[in-house]
Protein backbone atom coordinates (compact mmCIF):
# COMPACT_ATOMS: atom_id res chain seq x y z
CA UNK A 1 0.00 0.00 0.00
CA UNK A 2 1.74 3.13 -1.18
CA UNK A 3 0.45 5.04 2.39
CA UNK A 4 2.70 2.71 4.09
CA UNK A 5 5.44 3.88 2.16
CA UNK A 6 4.32 7.61 2.13
CA UNK A 7 3.91 7.80 6.06
CA UNK A 8 7.56 7.07 7.17
CA UNK A 9 8.83 9.32 4.21
CA UNK A 10 6.80 12.64 4.81
CA UNK A 11 7.54 11.83 8.98
CA UNK A 12 10.88 11.79 8.31
CA UNK A 13 10.78 15.63 6.64
CA UNK A 14 8.78 16.74 9.71
CA UNK A 15 5.10 16.58 7.69
CA UNK A 16 2.08 14.59 9.23
CA UNK A 17 0.25 12.46 7.39
CA UNK A 18 -2.95 14.69 7.69
CA UNK A 19 -1.71 16.93 4.83
CA UNK A 20 -1.60 13.91 1.94
CA UNK A 21 -5.41 13.11 2.98
CA UNK A 22 -5.93 17.35 2.70
CA UNK A 23 -4.19 16.99 -0.89
CA UNK A 24 -5.81 13.66 -2.25
CA UNK A 25 -9.56 14.94 -0.49
CA UNK A 26 -8.87 18.35 -2.03
CA UNK A 27 -8.47 16.87 -5.87
CA UNK A 28 -11.73 14.39 -5.23
CA UNK A 29 -13.87 17.12 -3.91
CA UNK A 30 -12.12 19.32 -7.00
CA UNK A 31 -13.27 16.96 -9.43
CA UNK A 32 -16.56 16.49 -7.85
CA UNK A 33 -17.22 20.25 -7.95
CA UNK A 34 -16.33 20.01 -11.69
CA UNK A 35 -18.72 17.76 -12.21
CA UNK A 36 -21.62 19.09 -10.47
CA UNK A 37 -20.50 23.10 -11.92
CA UNK A 38 -20.31 21.66 -15.55
CA UNK A 39 -23.90 20.80 -16.08
CA UNK A 40 -24.67 24.60 -15.40
CA UNK A 41 -22.59 25.11 -18.84
CA UNK A 42 -24.52 22.58 -21.01
CA UNK A 43 -27.50 23.68 -19.68
CA UNK A 44 -28.07 26.15 -22.99
CA UNK A 45 -26.27 23.76 -25.69
CA UNK A 46 -28.78 20.75 -24.18
CA UNK A 47 -31.39 23.30 -24.85
CA UNK A 48 -30.76 24.13 -27.91
CA UNK A 49 -30.04 20.43 -29.34
CA UNK A 50 -33.40 18.96 -27.61
CA UNK A 51 -35.72 22.17 -27.47
CA UNK A 52 -36.67 21.30 -23.92
CA UNK A 53 -37.97 23.79 -21.46
CA UNK A 54 -35.48 25.57 -18.99
CA UNK A 55 -37.65 24.36 -16.19
CA UNK A 56 -37.20 20.98 -17.02
CA UNK A 57 -34.18 21.10 -17.57
CA UNK A 58 -33.77 22.89 -14.22
CA UNK A 59 -35.86 19.98 -12.56
CA UNK A 60 -33.41 17.13 -13.31
CA UNK A 61 -30.56 19.68 -12.02
CA UNK A 62 -32.56 20.39 -8.87
CA UNK A 63 -32.90 16.48 -8.31
CA UNK A 64 -29.15 16.29 -8.74
CA UNK A 65 -28.52 18.95 -5.85
CA UNK A 66 -31.66 17.52 -4.04
CA UNK A 67 -30.35 13.90 -3.62
CA UNK A 68 -26.51 15.96 -3.38
CA UNK A 69 -27.67 16.89 0.04
CA UNK A 70 -29.58 14.28 0.98
CA UNK A 71 -27.35 11.97 0.63
CA UNK A 72 -24.73 14.06 2.63
CA UNK A 73 -25.68 12.39 6.08
CA UNK A 74 -26.05 8.77 4.83
CA UNK A 75 -22.66 9.27 3.51
CA UNK A 76 -21.14 9.92 6.70
CA UNK A 77 -22.17 6.84 8.26
CA UNK A 78 -21.44 4.76 4.90
CA UNK A 79 -17.61 6.14 5.36
CA UNK A 80 -17.75 5.18 9.48
CA UNK A 81 -19.03 1.60 8.53
CA UNK A 82 -17.12 0.50 5.12
CA UNK A 83 -14.32 2.99 4.76
CA UNK A 84 -13.36 6.40 2.80
CA UNK A 85 -11.55 5.15 0.60
CA UNK A 86 -14.51 2.66 -1.32
CA UNK A 87 -17.50 5.10 -0.68
CA UNK A 88 -14.95 7.86 -2.42
CA UNK A 89 -14.33 5.21 -5.50
CA UNK A 90 -17.92 3.94 -5.79
CA UNK A 91 -19.20 7.74 -5.96
CA UNK A 92 -16.37 8.65 -8.74
CA UNK A 93 -17.38 5.16 -10.52
CA UNK A 94 -21.66 6.81 -10.09
CA UNK A 95 -20.41 10.43 -11.45
CA UNK A 96 -18.61 8.60 -14.36
CA UNK A 97 -21.04 6.35 -15.22
CA UNK A 98 -23.97 9.09 -15.05
CA UNK A 99 -21.70 11.62 -16.99
CA UNK A 100 -20.57 9.09 -19.73
CA UNK A 101 -24.42 7.84 -20.44
CA UNK A 102 -25.95 11.28 -20.87
CA UNK A 103 -23.85 11.37 -24.19
CA UNK A 104 -26.06 8.83 -25.54
CA UNK A 105 -29.54 10.36 -23.96
CA UNK A 106 -32.65 10.71 -26.41
CA UNK A 107 -35.40 11.53 -23.84
CA UNK A 108 -35.91 13.88 -21.36
CA UNK A 109 -36.54 11.13 -18.73
CA UNK A 110 -33.04 9.59 -19.74
CA UNK A 111 -31.32 13.54 -18.62
CA UNK A 112 -33.13 13.26 -15.33
CA UNK A 113 -32.03 9.83 -14.47
CA UNK A 114 -28.60 10.31 -15.66
CA UNK A 115 -27.81 14.39 -14.53
CA UNK A 116 -30.60 14.08 -11.79
CA UNK A 117 -30.41 10.82 -10.05
CA UNK A 118 -27.42 9.27 -10.68
CA UNK A 119 -24.73 12.08 -10.83
CA UNK A 120 -26.64 13.33 -7.54
CA UNK A 121 -26.68 9.90 -5.77
CA UNK A 122 -22.76 9.81 -6.71
CA UNK A 123 -21.30 13.41 -5.90
CA UNK A 124 -23.65 13.21 -2.75
CA UNK A 125 -21.28 10.57 -1.64
CA UNK A 126 -18.38 13.21 -2.23
CA UNK A 127 -19.98 16.22 -0.83
CA UNK A 128 -18.56 18.23 1.81
CA UNK A 129 -19.48 15.84 4.33
CA UNK A 130 -15.86 14.05 2.71
CA UNK A 131 -13.81 17.36 3.96
CA UNK A 132 -15.52 17.67 7.09
CA UNK A 133 -15.04 13.81 8.13
CA UNK A 134 -11.02 14.00 6.87
CA UNK A 135 -10.55 17.74 8.78
CA UNK A 136 -12.20 16.09 12.18
CA UNK A 137 -10.80 12.60 11.77
CA UNK A 138 -6.73 13.74 10.75
CA UNK A 139 -6.57 17.38 12.66
CA UNK A 140 -7.15 19.01 16.31
CA UNK A 141 -5.01 21.93 15.72
CA UNK A 142 -5.46 23.60 12.19
CA UNK A 143 -9.17 22.14 11.98
CA UNK A 144 -10.70 24.93 10.55
CA UNK A 145 -8.04 26.04 8.22
CA UNK A 146 -8.11 22.53 6.38
CA UNK A 147 -11.98 22.71 6.73
CA UNK A 148 -11.62 25.95 4.69
CA UNK A 149 -8.82 24.34 2.35
CA UNK A 150 -11.21 21.47 1.32
CA UNK A 151 -14.37 23.58 1.29
CA UNK A 152 -12.68 25.70 -1.52
CA UNK A 153 -11.85 23.04 -3.42
CA UNK A 154 -15.30 23.60 -5.64
CA UNK A 155 -13.85 27.13 -6.38
CA UNK A 156 -11.04 25.08 -7.91
CA UNK A 157 -13.14 22.68 -9.54
CA UNK A 158 -15.07 25.90 -11.02
CA UNK A 159 -12.07 27.16 -12.04
CA UNK A 160 -9.74 24.71 -13.67
CA UNK A 161 -12.90 23.42 -15.54
CA UNK A 162 -15.49 25.75 -16.54
CA UNK A 163 -13.84 28.22 -19.09
CA UNK A 164 -13.06 25.12 -20.83
CA UNK A 165 -16.44 23.11 -20.61
CA UNK A 166 -17.90 26.50 -22.39
CA UNK A 167 -14.99 26.56 -25.11
CA UNK A 168 -15.49 22.80 -25.60
CA UNK A 169 -18.77 22.74 -25.67
CA UNK A 170 -19.25 25.77 -28.00
CA UNK A 171 -16.64 24.90 -30.39
CA UNK A 172 -17.06 20.91 -30.39
CA UNK A 173 -20.49 19.99 -28.92
CA UNK A 174 -21.80 19.51 -25.22
CA UNK A 175 -20.79 15.86 -25.41
CA UNK A 176 -17.10 16.33 -25.60
CA UNK A 177 -16.96 18.91 -22.91
CA UNK A 178 -18.04 16.00 -20.98
CA UNK A 179 -14.72 13.77 -21.46
CA UNK A 180 -12.23 16.13 -19.18
CA UNK A 181 -14.22 15.80 -16.31
CA UNK A 182 -14.59 11.92 -16.18
CA UNK A 183 -11.19 11.49 -16.99
CA UNK A 184 -10.12 13.60 -13.54
CA UNK A 185 -12.86 11.31 -11.84
CA UNK A 186 -10.68 8.08 -12.86
CA UNK A 187 -7.20 9.73 -11.89
CA UNK A 188 -9.17 11.27 -8.56
CA UNK A 189 -10.59 7.47 -7.49
CA UNK A 190 -7.13 5.85 -8.44
CA UNK A 191 -4.78 8.17 -6.37
CA UNK A 192 -7.46 8.03 -3.26
CA UNK A 193 -7.56 4.12 -3.22
CA UNK A 194 -3.61 4.36 -3.69
CA UNK A 195 -3.06 7.29 -0.76
CA UNK A 196 -6.40 7.57 1.40
CA UNK A 197 -6.43 6.15 4.58
CA UNK A 198 -9.09 5.86 7.45
CA UNK A 199 -7.80 6.84 10.79
CA UNK A 200 -4.27 8.33 11.61
CA UNK A 201 -4.31 4.97 14.19
CA UNK A 202 -4.24 2.96 11.20
CA UNK A 203 -0.73 4.41 10.41
CA UNK A 204 0.48 4.53 14.36
CA UNK A 205 -0.20 8.32 14.46
CA UNK A 206 -2.58 10.66 16.01
CA UNK A 207 -4.33 13.10 14.42
CA UNK A 208 -2.04 16.77 14.19
CA UNK A 209 -1.86 18.73 17.28
CA UNK A 210 -3.15 15.74 19.24
CA UNK A 211 -0.88 14.50 22.26
CA UNK A 212 -1.16 11.36 23.57
CA UNK A 213 -0.57 7.69 22.07
CA UNK A 214 -2.59 6.64 18.60
CA UNK A 215 -5.95 5.45 19.57
CA UNK A 216 -8.69 3.68 17.74
CA UNK A 217 -11.65 5.75 16.76
CA UNK A 218 -14.71 6.16 18.79
CA UNK A 219 -17.26 4.27 17.30
CA UNK A 220 -20.84 5.48 15.99
CA UNK A 221 -23.73 4.11 17.79
CA UNK A 222 -24.05 0.25 16.95
CA UNK A 223 -26.99 -0.54 14.26
CA UNK A 224 -27.25 -0.24 10.91
CA UNK A 225 -26.66 2.88 8.88
CA UNK A 226 -29.87 3.76 8.45
CA UNK A 227 -31.16 3.64 12.07
CA UNK A 228 -27.74 5.22 13.27
CA UNK A 229 -28.09 8.83 10.90
CA UNK A 230 -31.66 9.44 12.28
CA UNK A 231 -30.76 8.73 15.92
CA UNK A 232 -28.08 11.08 15.81
CA UNK A 233 -30.59 13.01 13.56
CA UNK A 234 -32.88 12.77 16.67
CA UNK A 235 -30.33 13.93 19.10
CA UNK A 236 -29.14 17.27 17.14
CA UNK A 237 -32.97 17.85 16.23
CA UNK A 238 -33.25 18.67 20.01
CA UNK A 239 -31.08 22.25 19.90
CA UNK A 240 -32.00 25.39 18.67
CA UNK A 241 -28.27 25.77 17.38
CA UNK A 242 -28.91 22.41 14.57
CA UNK A 243 -32.25 23.95 13.44
CA UNK A 244 -30.35 27.73 12.91
CA UNK A 245 -27.27 26.15 11.26
CA UNK A 246 -30.34 23.74 8.94
CA UNK A 247 -31.77 27.41 8.27
CA UNK A 248 -29.03 29.27 7.38
CA UNK A 249 -27.49 26.51 5.44
CA UNK A 250 -30.85 26.88 3.51
CA UNK A 251 -30.05 30.02 2.38
CA UNK A 252 -26.62 28.82 1.51
CA UNK A 253 -27.76 26.84 -1.06
CA UNK A 254 -30.47 29.04 -2.63
CA UNK A 255 -28.01 31.91 -3.19
CA UNK A 256 -25.26 29.70 -4.61
CA UNK A 257 -24.84 26.36 -6.24
CA UNK A 258 -28.73 26.15 -6.67
CA UNK A 259 -29.07 29.62 -7.62
CA UNK A 260 -25.95 31.18 -9.79
CA UNK A 261 -23.78 28.23 -10.37
CA UNK A 262 -26.88 26.38 -12.35
CA UNK A 263 -28.18 29.95 -13.84
CA UNK A 264 -25.75 32.61 -14.10
CA UNK A 265 -24.42 31.37 -17.42
CA UNK A 266 -28.06 31.82 -19.17
CA UNK A 267 -28.90 34.61 -16.69
CA UNK A 268 -25.90 36.43 -18.25
CA UNK A 269 -26.81 35.01 -21.85
CA UNK A 270 -30.18 37.05 -20.95
CA UNK A 271 -28.68 40.05 -20.80
CA UNK A 272 -26.61 40.08 -23.96
CA UNK A 273 -23.44 38.03 -22.75
CA UNK A 274 -21.68 35.09 -24.77
CA UNK A 275 -21.78 31.90 -22.67
CA UNK A 276 -17.91 31.46 -22.74
CA UNK A 277 -17.69 35.11 -21.09
CA UNK A 278 -19.91 34.51 -19.08
CA UNK A 279 -18.57 31.39 -17.65
CA UNK A 280 -15.01 33.08 -17.14
CA UNK A 281 -16.78 35.60 -14.74
CA UNK A 282 -18.13 32.45 -12.76
CA UNK A 283 -14.79 31.28 -12.57
CA UNK A 284 -13.21 34.08 -11.39
CA UNK A 285 -15.73 34.51 -8.39
CA UNK A 286 -14.26 30.54 -8.25
CA UNK A 287 -10.59 32.62 -7.74
CA UNK A 288 -11.90 34.87 -5.10
CA UNK A 289 -13.76 32.55 -3.85
CA UNK A 290 -10.67 30.27 -2.97
CA UNK A 291 -9.13 32.91 -1.11
CA UNK A 292 -12.23 33.65 0.43
CA UNK A 293 -12.86 30.11 2.18
CA UNK A 294 -9.09 29.60 2.96
CA UNK A 295 -9.09 32.76 4.57
CA UNK A 296 -12.46 31.97 6.02
CA UNK A 297 -10.72 28.51 7.07
CA UNK A 298 -8.24 30.81 9.25
CA UNK A 299 -10.67 33.20 10.89
CA UNK A 300 -13.00 30.35 12.30
CA UNK A 301 -10.06 28.81 14.20
CA UNK A 302 -9.67 32.42 15.88
CA UNK A 303 -12.54 34.40 16.17
CA UNK A 304 -16.22 34.16 17.15
CA UNK A 305 -17.58 31.94 14.45
CA UNK A 306 -21.01 33.97 14.72
CA UNK A 307 -20.26 37.21 13.59
CA UNK A 308 -17.78 35.59 10.57
CA UNK A 309 -21.61 34.12 9.59
CA UNK A 310 -23.26 37.33 10.18
CA UNK A 311 -20.75 39.56 7.45
CA UNK A 312 -20.51 36.74 5.63
CA UNK A 313 -24.58 36.15 4.80
CA UNK A 314 -24.67 39.85 5.03
CA UNK A 315 -22.05 40.27 1.88
CA UNK A 316 -23.56 38.15 0.18
CA UNK A 317 -26.71 39.11 0.05
CA UNK A 318 -26.04 42.76 -0.73
CA UNK A 319 -24.35 42.00 -3.93
CA UNK A 320 -27.07 39.58 -5.23
CA UNK A 321 -29.63 42.58 -4.78
CA UNK A 322 -26.40 44.61 -6.54
CA UNK A 323 -25.96 42.06 -9.30
CA UNK A 324 -29.16 43.09 -11.69
CA UNK A 325 -28.57 46.55 -11.15
CA UNK A 326 -24.90 45.95 -12.47
CA UNK A 327 -25.88 46.38 -16.21
CA UNK A 328 -23.68 43.64 -16.50
CA UNK A 329 -20.57 45.91 -17.86
CA UNK A 330 -16.78 44.80 -16.99
CA UNK A 331 -16.39 46.70 -14.03
CA UNK A 332 -20.38 46.09 -12.19
CA UNK A 333 -19.34 42.27 -12.93
CA UNK A 334 -15.88 42.51 -11.56
CA UNK A 335 -17.17 43.81 -8.35
CA UNK A 336 -19.84 41.41 -8.16
CA UNK A 337 -17.61 38.73 -8.80
CA UNK A 338 -15.23 40.17 -5.70
CA UNK A 339 -17.91 40.63 -3.40
CA UNK A 340 -20.06 37.68 -4.05
CA UNK A 341 -16.69 35.06 -5.05
CA UNK A 342 -15.21 35.78 -1.42
CA UNK A 343 -18.27 34.46 0.24
CA UNK A 344 -19.62 31.97 -1.57
CA UNK A 345 -18.95 29.11 0.14
CA UNK A 346 -16.97 31.08 3.45
CA UNK A 347 -19.65 29.51 5.27
CA UNK A 348 -18.71 26.22 5.45
CA UNK A 349 -15.62 26.38 8.16
CA UNK A 350 -17.63 28.46 10.80
CA UNK A 351 -20.85 26.13 10.20
CA UNK A 352 -18.51 23.05 10.88
CA UNK A 353 -16.48 24.54 13.78
CA UNK A 354 -19.70 25.44 15.23
CA UNK A 355 -21.20 21.75 14.90
CA UNK A 356 -17.99 20.43 15.82
CA UNK A 357 -18.48 22.41 19.03
CA UNK A 358 -22.32 22.17 19.82
CA UNK A 359 -22.18 18.33 19.09
CA UNK A 360 -18.92 16.60 19.58
CA UNK A 361 -15.79 15.69 17.44
CA UNK A 362 -17.28 12.23 16.28
CA UNK A 363 -20.55 13.33 15.72
CA UNK A 364 -19.69 16.52 13.64
CA UNK A 365 -19.58 15.13 9.79
CA UNK A 366 -22.58 13.28 10.79
CA UNK A 367 -24.27 16.35 12.17
CA UNK A 368 -23.16 18.50 9.56
CA UNK A 369 -24.60 16.01 7.12
CA UNK A 370 -28.14 16.95 8.24
CA UNK A 371 -27.16 20.41 7.88
CA UNK A 372 -25.85 20.18 4.50
CA UNK A 373 -29.01 18.62 3.46
CA UNK A 374 -30.65 22.17 4.26
CA UNK A 375 -27.97 23.28 2.25
CA UNK A 376 -28.88 21.44 -0.97
CA UNK A 377 -33.03 21.86 -0.49
CA UNK A 378 -32.32 25.33 -0.80
CA UNK A 379 -29.81 25.01 -3.81
CA UNK A 380 -32.63 22.43 -5.24
CA UNK A 381 -35.55 25.18 -4.47
CA UNK A 382 -33.32 27.90 -6.25
CA UNK A 383 -32.47 25.64 -8.99
CA UNK A 384 -36.23 24.76 -10.07
CA UNK A 385 -37.59 28.05 -8.82
CA UNK A 386 -35.29 29.90 -11.02
CA UNK A 387 -35.98 28.31 -13.77
CA UNK A 388 -39.80 28.32 -13.48
CA UNK A 389 -39.54 32.00 -13.32
CA UNK A 390 -37.87 32.56 -16.38
CA UNK A 391 -39.81 30.70 -18.17
CA UNK A 392 -43.32 31.72 -16.62
CA UNK A 393 -41.75 35.36 -16.45
CA UNK A 394 -39.36 35.38 -18.52
CA UNK A 395 -36.96 37.22 -16.25
CA UNK A 396 -34.66 35.35 -13.40
CA UNK A 397 -34.97 38.73 -11.35
CA UNK A 398 -37.32 37.77 -8.72
CA UNK A 399 -35.01 34.65 -8.14
CA UNK A 400 -32.02 36.66 -7.64
CA UNK A 401 -33.95 39.49 -5.46
CA UNK A 402 -35.36 36.82 -3.42
CA UNK A 403 -32.32 35.04 -2.51
CA UNK A 404 -30.56 38.34 -1.67
CA UNK A 405 -33.51 38.94 1.02
CA UNK A 406 -33.14 35.47 2.24
CA UNK A 407 -29.19 36.15 3.00
CA UNK A 408 -29.77 39.49 5.23
CA UNK A 409 -32.36 37.59 7.51
CA UNK A 410 -29.80 34.39 7.74
CA UNK A 411 -27.12 36.95 8.88
CA UNK A 412 -29.68 38.10 11.51
CA UNK A 413 -30.90 35.05 12.45
CA UNK A 414 -27.16 33.41 13.10
CA UNK A 415 -26.46 35.96 15.93
CA UNK A 416 -29.38 33.90 17.95
CA UNK A 417 -26.97 30.69 18.25
CA UNK A 418 -25.85 30.67 21.96
CA UNK A 419 -22.28 32.33 22.24
CA UNK A 420 -19.33 30.31 22.47
CA UNK A 421 -18.05 32.33 25.64
CA UNK A 422 -15.49 34.53 23.67
CA UNK A 423 -16.34 37.69 22.82
CA UNK A 424 -13.59 38.23 20.51
CA UNK A 425 -10.94 35.08 19.48
CA UNK A 426 -13.37 31.69 19.79
CA UNK A 427 -12.30 28.62 20.97
CA UNK A 428 -13.55 25.20 20.68
CA UNK A 429 -13.34 22.38 23.21
CA UNK A 430 -12.45 19.10 22.36
CA UNK A 431 -11.72 15.96 23.85
CA UNK A 432 -8.53 15.19 26.10
CA UNK A 433 -8.25 19.33 26.36
CA UNK A 434 -6.44 19.57 23.18
CA UNK A 435 -7.04 22.91 21.32
CA UNK A 436 -8.64 23.14 17.95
Amino acid sequence: MMSGLLAPALARRGIHYGWAMVAVTFLVMVVTAAAMGNLGVLLLPVQREYGWDTSAISGALAVRLLLFGLMAPFSAVLIAKYGLRRIVVVALCLITGGLMASTQMTSLWQLWVCWGIVTGLGTGMTAMVLGATVANRWFVERRGLVVGMLTASSATGQLAFLPLAAWVAEHHGWRMAIIPVVGACAVAGLLMWLVGRDHPSDLGLTAYGEGGSPKPPTPLPAGNAVRTTFKVLGEAAGTRSFWILFGTFYVCGLSTNGLIQTHFIPFCVDFGMKEVESASVLAMMGAFDFVGTVLSGWLSDRYDNRKLLFWYYGLRGLSLLFLPMSTFSLFGLSVFAMFYGLDWIATVPPTVKIAGREFGREKAALVFGWVFTGHQLGAATAAFGAGLSRDALASYLPAFYTAGAACILAAFAVMMIRSSGMSGRATEAVPQGARA
